[in-house]
């Protein structure tokens, strides 16, 4: 069949022009084969033993945290809680770190910004941002000098600067002074590591420049903190001991549901029928899992998104690689009507991909009813709806050759990401929008700039690829349409500000939700943007190397 070759590059797939695999995990091989051969070890782990050991251990760090709390001197208790979340544990005292921060914002915000270091203030500042506190970035003004710059001489100072590059990626919209701390923390931080010291510091300034912790998944990628904390005192040795049994609880955890995800994708048989499109049920696994990576009992949520990852991942594919226009309009119009009796409208390939998007979807929305009381279908089907009818858009587009202006292929490419698709899903399987005080519509700026920051990392990426022939569209094709005389460095340089900037305003649109029905969400919404990076950090090869070392130790590493 000819392919529409839109421009269309969604949610979760790359272009389908250039197939890059997800990780040598095997595209298309048996989940079970993955978890045996990666996996390595045959057992299983006793999670009642595991549960009651780990809790154990917990519940040791209950009193350390809550006696930090009674130390008004913010230095060793922000660290204990700021290395609590680096290594993905925060999720299980988050009273306590809640209580110990309020007492930090009520004691401290107003003097101890005169008189303490680099490192406690700008760690402070993270922190309070983080809980939902405000905090003006004027505090930093302490660290200038008269000619109104920050002082060379904080140059010695490296953890002190380490911390104000995490403290700035915090920032909002005409926050300059957080500008200025980012560009000049980042600046010397890159120089210490370009001097060639060989210790063990440099190695930390590497990984903090790599995953700054606001932009970071940590319990994705807390391989690289474990491998270089030095535990100092008897809560550091208890935290990477809770961290490696947090671990191996997530791998038990993990793996069972990679099995069902597998059941599920193995019976419906699609990859048989439509043999042309992406058979890679792990890669949409850990998008969920990312997620909702930050608690293990939301097992079913992950694996009810993973489905709904998977058919935006289908659907890109037919209208990319598969469909003719004639045939994509009819299914778009099949979609949008949510009717069985379509089916009989579609050309044969379509059939069963548009039946089981049915099937699938009214079956979630009806689970959903029974656990939560509603039934969310009607808004899931528009969503659905939504993404078709925007693939089709992008469709026209390509079939006219005519590129639309930027303005106009960034909105329409925020919805051909899926981000709405997969949100709009998740919002709902965590049983918000029952009159618990939130709405969809409180949440459609967060879920915009998710989607925001997708599209651009993606067409940047795309931008990068020597394969790609030039024809399917990007966003920095269209501006440099818009802007002639560009060259590629300055698109793709407009593009990296363009992201940093859509960052604060999700940064603030985060700090905007307190509310506790929304948090899970808000987290989840972060960790969708937080993701993107590994998803699209291709190397020359198409592939995904730094993704799949920690997806690798997430699944399957073998801790002691």
């Amino acid at each position: 069949m000819a392919s529409s070759n839109s421009l269309s590059r969604s949610f979760l797939p790359c272009s389908s022009k250039t197939r890059p695999e997800f990780t040598k995990i095997g595209e298309g091989e048996p989940i079970s084969v993955v978890i045996s051969l990666h996996g390595a070890r045959k057992q299983k782990w006793n999670m009642n033993v595991v549960g009651v050991t780990q809790t154990s251990a917990l519940s040791s760090l209950h009193p350390v945290l809550q006696s930090k709390g009674e130390d008004i001197d913010p230095s060793e208790s922000l660290v204990l809680v700021d290395s609590s979340q680096r290594v993905g544990l925060s999720s299980y005292y988050e009273e306590e770190i809640e209580k110990l921060i309020q007492k930090h914002y009520v004691a401290n915000c107003a003097s101890i910004y005169g008189s303490y270091s680099l490192r406690d203030v700008s760690l402070l500042f993270r922190l309070l941002r983080q809980h939902g506190h405000y905090v003006s970035p004027d505090v930093f003004n302490n660290f200038k000098g008269e000619d109104g710059r920050f002082r060379r001489n904080l140059s010695q100072d490296i953890r002190g600067l380490m911390e104000l590059y995490e403290a700035a990626q915090l920032s909002f919209q005409g926050e300059y002074i957080l500008d200025e701390a980012a560009s000049f923390s980042s600046q010397l931080l890159h120089e210490y590591c370009l001097a060639d010291v060989d210790d063990n510091l440099s190695r930390i300034v590497i990984a903090k420049l790599r995953y700054p912790y606001h932009k970071t998944i940590a319990r994705l990628t807390r391989k690289d903190f474990l491998q270089h904390f030095e535990p100092i005192n008897g809560w550091g040795k208890t935290l990477k001991e809770l961290a490696l049994m947090d671990l191996r609880k997530g791998q038990s955890v993990y793996q069972g549901e990679l099995a069902q995800v597998s059941t599920w994708w193995n019976e419906l048989g699609l990859a048989k029928t439509l043999k042309l499109v992406r058979n890679q049920p792990l890669k949409w696994y850990t998008w969920s899992m990312s997620i909702l990576i930050d608690d293990f009992s939301l097992s079913l949520q992950r694996v009810e998104l993973t489905k709904a990852i998977g058919f935006v991942y289908l659907i890109d594919d037919i209208f990319d690689v598969v469909g003719t226009l004639d045939e994509l309009t009819i299914f778009t119009e099949a979609v949008n009507k949510w009717d069985y009796a379509a089916i009989d409208t579609l050309p044969d390939y379509m059939k069963m991909c548009y039946r089981t998007l049915l099937d699938t979807t009214n079956g979630m929305g009806h689970d959903i009813y029974k656990r939560h009381g509603y039934d969310p279908i009607d808004s899931l089907k528009t969503s659905w709806g939504s993404l078709c009818n925007a693939y089709l858009v992008e469709a026209k587009w390509f079939a006219s050759r005519n590129l639309p202006t930027a303005a106009e292929y960034l909105e329409n490419g925020k919805v051909t990401t899926g981000a709405y698709v997969v949100l709009v899903h998740l919002f709902f399987l965590l049983g918000l929008g029952n009159g618990d005080g939130i709405r969809l519509t409180d949440v459609s700026q967060l879920v915009s700039s998710v989607a925001t920051i997708l599209r651009l990392w993606d067409d940047l990426g795309s931008a990068q690829d020597e394969h790609q022939d030039g024809r399917d569209g990007s966003y920095i094709e269209c501006y440099r349409k818009d802007h002639r005389g560009l060259s590629m460095a300055q698109a793709r340089d407009h593009v990296i500000d363009t992201i940093a900037s859509e960052w604060k305003n999700l940064n603030k649109e985060c700090f905007c939700l307190k509310h506790f029905p929304a948090s899970y969400f808000k987290r989840a919404a972060l960790n969708s943007a937080r993701i993107v990076p590994l998803m699209y950090g291709y190397d020359e090869k198409q592939r995904l190397p730094v993704l799949e070392e920690h997806v690798k130790f997430i699944l399957f590493n073998q801790t002691n």
